[in-house]
């Protein structure tokens, strides 16, 4: 349990490191990996398979704190990771359109 919940915590650093750097398609994910670390940990969520296996873990209320907030980071910073990353692309594509209009341009009357 603690291990898990530690293990997200790294992903999550790394990820936060590497949004830092820019890199935000490897910043999505970590993240990614951070909240599969917690998946199953989670003791408001209901089982996916009812009635199959063992009830989750129990939680201490610090590492249930732990948990959800961890979640909580990881689910935001996905989000702002994913529309920086979609802007990078966005403006890349822009920019090679206007550099293909600017060729035609010139071919044209030039």
């Amino acid at each position: 349990m603690d291990k898990r919940l530690r293990e997200a915590q790294l992903y999550k650093e790394e990820g936060n490191l590497r949004y830092r750097e820019g890199k935000y398609r490897d910043a999505v994910s970590r993240y990614h990996r951070a909240l599969l670390q917690l998946r199953g940990l989670d003791p408001s969520l209901p089982s996916p398979i009812p009635d199959l296996g063992h009830e989750g873990p129990a939680l201490t209320p610090a590492q249930e704190s732990m948990l959800h907030a961890t979640q909580t980071d990881c689910y935001n910073n996905l989000a702002d990771a994913n529309v920086r990353r979609y802007l990078q692309l966005t403006q890349s594509e822009l920019s090679s359109y206007h550099q293909k209009e600017k060729q035609l341009y010139v071919g044209m009357f030039g």
